[in-house]
This record gives C-alpha cells, sequence and structure tokens, in this order.
C-alpha cells in the first residue's frame, strides 16, 4: 500500500510539472538600443538611452514560468552597454546576470547579445543597463512577473505599475564627478524627480468600492524617495519579489532599486480626486538648489471633472516622515530565521580620497577595480584553481563561499550617507539594523559611527523580512543572512550608482565547482567578447600560463601619504583655485591697465563662497 501510494504521488508530482512546462512559453524582445531625444519634465530635451527608438523603455511583462529571450544590438555608437534583469536569481544561468567584467564582457556599439532563461520568480523587478554608468542616462525600466497563484490574486480587480526615478538633464558622460575638483566625493544634485518618467501629472482612475494592485519601483540612481496617497492606508503585500503577510501602512520609504507591491482599496465617493505624493529624500543631498522642486503630486483620479488638488508637503520636514520599517514585514511564507552563520563577513563602508585627490569608496580599504578578464570568465578557465581566491585578483574584492554555506554580512557604516545595498542572485534575510527607518534613521549621522556589537543587539526576528536591496543607515550598521545555494559569481554592492562607480561593491564567487558544472557561456556571449577585445580565459590580470601571478592586473589608485585629510585636501584644492584665479586677475589688470581707481575691484568671493557652500565636509 505504501509503496503503491509513493508511485501515485511520484505520477502526480510528474503530471503537474509537464503541465506547468506545457503552460509556460517563451517571450521574446528585440531591442534594438539607440539614442532618442526626450525632455521628460518639460524643461531640458537631451539625448536619453532608447529602445526601438522610443523612450520610456518599455515594461518587460512575463508569467511565473516562462522562458524569456531578450536579444539586444547596441547601436549607440560611442557606449557600451548590457542589461541586468535586477532581482533574477539567474538559476543555473549565472552567465545571463548581466554586470559587465563580472559575467560577461561589455557590449560593445554595433555587437548583439541575447540573454536567455527561465523565469521561477514572481513579483516586482526591473532592468537597467550594468556597464559603467549608463543607467541614469535612461536605461531603466520595470520587469513584472505575473503570478496567477499568488495569495493575493483574488484580492484586486486591476493593476497599474508606477516608477520614480531621479533625472539629470546632463549626459553622465559630461559629469565631472570622480575628480579632484570634487574631493569630498559630494554626489550630482538631480535636475529633476519623476514618476513614470514625467512630471506632467499622472492620474489612476478610480472606480468606487474596486481593490487596485500598485507596483512601486524607484529605478533612479540616486535619490530615495517617499510614497503616500492621502486619507489612503494600504496593504504592503510584496517587497523586491517577496510576498509579504498583509500589513497596513499608510507611507513607504523606497530606495533606489526597491520595489514595492500595495493593495489599495478605493473609497465609494466620486466627489473629489486624492493626491498621491512623492517626497524625494532631501537629507541625501549636499545643496538644494532654488528651482529644484523635491515633492510631486499625482492622483487617484475618482473623477475627471472634479478638481486634482496639489499636495502641501515641505520640503524641509521629509526627514521627520514616519515610514513604516521594513523589518516588521513578515514573509508570507513565513521561513524562519536561519541558523547561526557558517561564514561571517564583518565589512566597514567609508569614503576616502586616494593620491590622485579625488574621493572613492571602499569596503574593508578595497575599492571595486574591474578585472581584466569577467570573474565568471576565470572560474570557468582556471580549473582547480576557482576556490582560490587569489586568482580574482586583489581588487575584485572576491570571496569564494561555500556551496550551501550559510552567510552571515555584518555591514557597518563610517559614512555620514546612507546606502542600499544590493546582492545579485539572492534575497537576504534582514536580520538586524541600526538605526531604524522613521524619525530615528537619521540619528546617527551626526555623531561617531556605531558599530555592531554580536554580544549585544536586539533579538533577531523569528520571521525575517527578504528582500535583495537593503539600506545601510548612516554611521549605523546592519546584519543580513543568506544561504549560498546559488552557485554563480554575484556583486554585493550600493545600489547609488554614483557610489558604485567609486568602487563601493565586491564579488560574491559561490560553489565556483558547480559554478564550471553547471554553467554553459554560449558562444554568443564569447563573440562579444572578441568584438570588445576582452580576454575571456586567464586570471584577473589576463595571466593564462600561472593563475597566481596577478602582475598587471588593475588597480585601485594609491593611498594618500599619511597626514592628509579631506579637509586638508579641500583646503588645498580651493588655495590653489584662489591662487590661479588671483593670479589671472593681477595678469588682466597688468595687461588692461588701471582704467579708474574708484571702481570696485574684481574678487572671487562670490565663487568661492558658491563652492564651499557644495562641499561636504
Amino acid at each position: 500500500m505504501t509503496t503503491s501510494l509513493g508511485g501515485l504521488l511520484a505520477r502526480l508530482v510528474t503530471a503537474l510539472f509537464i503541465i506547468q512546462v506545457a503552460q509556460a512559453k517563451t517571450v521574446t524582445y528585440d531591442f534594438n538600443v539607440t539614442w532618442v531625444n526626450a525632455n521628460p519634465d518639460g524643461l531640458h530635451e537631451r539625448q536619453v538611452v532608447g529602445i526601438n527608438g522610443q523612450w520610456p523603455l518599455p515594461v518587460i511583462e512575463v508569467d511565473k514560468g516562462d522562458q524569456l529571450v531578450v536579444n539586444m544590438y547596441n547601436g549607440l555608437g560611442s557606449h557600451s552597454t548590457s542589461i541586468h534583469f535586477h532581482g533574477m536569481f539567474q538559476n543555473s544561468t549565472n552567465n545571463m546576470d548581466g554586470p559587465s567584467m563580472v559575467t560577461q564582457c561589455p557590449v560593445v556599439p554595433g555587437a548583439s547579445i541575447t540573454y536567455n532563461f527561465t523565469v521561477n520568480q514572481n513579483g516586482t523587478y526591473w532592468y537597467h543597463c550594468h556597464t559603467d554608468y549608463c543607467y541614469p542616462d535612461g536605461y531603466r525600466q520595470a520587469l513584472i512577473v505575473h503570478d496567477k497563484d499568488s495569495y493575493f490574486n483574488d484580492m484586486y480587480d486591476e493593476e497599474y505599475t508606477l516608477t520614480m526615478s531621479d533625472w539629470y538633464h546632463e549626459m553622465v558622460r559630461d559629469i565631472r564627478f570622480i575628480d579632484k575638483t570634487n574631493p569630498t566625493g559630494a554626489e550630482p544634485i538631480p535636475d529633476a524627480f519623476l514618476f513614470n518618467d514625467t512630471q506632467g501629472g499622472v492620474n489612476l482612475p478610480m472606480k468606487p468600492g474596486k481593490t487596485y494592485l500598485l507596483r512601486l519601483a524607484n529605478v533612479g540612481a540616486f535619490v530615495a524617495q517617499y510614497f503616500y496617497i492621502e486619507d489612503h492606508t494600504f496593504q504592503i503585500v510584496e517587497i523586491d519579489g517577496v510576498y509579504t503577510e498583509p500589513k497596513e501602512a499608510d507611507m513607504l520609504y523606497i530606495s533606489v532599486a526597491q520595489r514595492y507591491a500595495i493593495l489599495v482599496t478605493a473609497k465609494n465617493s466620486t466627489e473629489k480626486n486624492y493626491p498621491m505624493v512623492t517626497v524625494a529624500d532631501s537629507v541625501l543631498l549636499d545643496t538644494i538648489p532654488s528651482n529644484l522642486q523635491l515633492n510631486h503630486t499625482n492622483w487617484l483620479e475618482y473623477n475627471k471633472t472634479a478638481e486634482h488638488p496639489q499636495a502641501v508637503m515641505p520640503a524641509e520636514v521629509a526627514s521627520d516622515l514616519d515610514p513604516v520599517d521594513d523589518m516588521t514585514l513578515i514573509p508570507h511564507d513565513r521561513e524562519e530565521l536561519l541558523p547561526e552563520a557558517d561564514m561571517v563577513l564583518n565589512l566597514t563602508v567609508a569614503m576616502v580620497n586616494f593620491d590622485d585627490g579625488a574621493g572613492y569608496a571602499v569596503i574593508n580599504d578595497i575599492s571595486y577595480t574591474k578585472p581584466k578578464v569577467p570573474t565568471l570568465y576565470t572560474v570557468m578557465s582556471s580549473g582547480d584553481l576557482a576556490t582560490n581566491a587569489e586568482v580574482y585578483g586583489d581588487f575584485t574584492h572576491s570571496m569564494v563561499l561555500g556551496h550551501n554555506q550559510v552567510v552571515e554580512i555584518i555591514l557597518n557604516n563610517m559614512d555620514g550617507g546612507s546606502h542600499p545595498f544590493h546582492l545579485h542572485g539572492h534575497n537576504f534575510q534582514l536580520v538586524d539594523r541600526a538605526p531604524s527607518y522613521g524619525s530615528h534613521f537619521y540619528d546617527y549621522q551626526d555623531s561617531d559611527p556605531v558599530f555592531y556589537d554580536p554580544n549585544n543587539h536586539t533579538e533577531f526576528p523569528k520571521y525575517p523580512a527578504r528582500r535583495d536591496t537593503f539600506v545601510l543607515p548612516p554611521h549605523g550598521y546592519f546584519v543580513v543572512r543568506f544561504v549560498a545555494d546559488n552557485p554563480g559569481v554575484w556583486l554585493f554592492h550600493c545600489h547609488i550608482d554614483w557610489h558604485l562607480e567609486q568602487g563601493l561593491g565586491m564579488t560574491f564567487v559561490e560553489a565556483p565547482r558547480q559554478i564550471q558544472e553547471r554553467t554553459t557561456i554560449p558562444q554568443n556571449h564569447y563573440d562579444v567578447c572578441k568584438a570588445a577585445g576582452v580576454e575571456w580565459t586567464g586570471n584577473a590580470a589576463g595571466n593564462t600560463q600561472n593563475y597566481l601571478d596577478l602582475s598587471g592586473q588593475n588597480k585601485q589608485k594609491d593611498w594618500l601619504p599619511a597626514g592628509f585629510t579631506t579637509k586638508g585636501i579641500v583646503a588645498l584644492v580651493f588655495s590653489c583655485v584662489s591662487a590661479f584665479l588671483g593670479m589671472a586677475v593681477i595678469t588682466m589688470y597688468g595687461v588692461s591697465g588701471i582704467k579708474d581707481t574708484k571702481k570696485k575691484p574684481v574678487t572671487q568671493r562670490s565663487n568661492e563662497a558658491a563652492s564651499t557652500d557644495s562641499v561636504r565636509t
């Protein structure tokens, strides 16, 4: 009887699998990536990265279980590119993850690449360029995985996908950032903030009594945003692709790269429309230009002919807003806290200056620097040495993780700014963080850093929230755990794109022997390397004869000589600037002669003051 029952169950599982495979389909997108012109804020027309001659970009939509194929041709002419499908685990398809020089070579102008993988996930994701720093130029959009079996599938009538982002009028290539003229590493201030890639005012039609699923994604490069709807609460049902137990809330804090899905039930009246408000986290900005609009109003539209009122949200109280704490969200599957870790990574974030006078970012004194061979390709070509972290170079900050190890990351922040950290290939459990969201989030900003003490911490949650992007507070810390059950090369990095450019990331080489066994890199990807002139065998230095010889590897800049500080650099830079300007004025007067001794002399006061105001000390 037992054998018969077991055989019946086995046949049932097989039948269900066959049905699922039969229902799955292949969804294909052909992307011709070129420059197009756009003016999303109505203030400045500029070139943006378009797809098939259009911008905003198309939302990728698939059903859970589908095969997603994206054929991308780079028609940009001057920029290399790639696509990262943010939040996709890429089980057994690590080579489809997308970050250049990590899992593939950059796709140079005139070259093509095909991404092909199965989507065995559900929820709200996005895709973006992951080569250098190209996605602030517009190469980003939502990716939605529909799930007919979600527990809340019968709880809503319609759904909307909504994105928010910061926006720059300058092309990224024209913004001077990592430069000795910016020794504090002050991030470029956006020129605008967009909602669904516009500032024109978005109306979401609402029918009385109906319930709507709103998918929210911050696809910006820098600034987090608060979100709320006047006179409405909502139920949070998903974060970063992880279903949660419904939790009522009235405000969210959405950092760059984070996503939420919420259920909003419409009122039974059509008398008025309600502001749907986004507020940029102005604390992240070193300066706030007088013409920068931080708060934006869009609407739940119950009545087209009724007034569409503007929300009143003074910018100066943005840091006092009180959003829901994402650590309080319980996963719907109630996965319990993982056991004590097999590997603990104790890491410290800091913003520093190297000897070129520019600002950089480090984790444990290493600023991520790309290797000469994509790290995945080093895994595939290094044989038994793949388990030796040395072959991946000194400056990719590579950590080799054992298969199925429980990994705990302790991330301490020496910086007075916050950092949304994203882990490719995984969600992680949110185990601890200080300070917490809400009015206390910036408690440590102006004080000395507070480091995590494993012997003195709050009680860990029984059912920790899970997501793939988690915010590290200013001068605070967080602790996360995950299981290394997905062999691959995965980046762990700050998702503020300026900070990644500064080197705020590291590499996890997870189960390298299993990577070699399970990964097949298609010829098309090798062709991309050939077109780019990038080697696909060898260690981080491109050495194929001796994988432990790193001569010629790419290196981070040298450290400043002892005794130099950021304030010293600032003083030195501006002293030099003042000296040159002063000499220029003297020269000008010497050439032109003094025509009127009663006229007020030219000074540099206003320029110096404006420059000093933008410096973060």
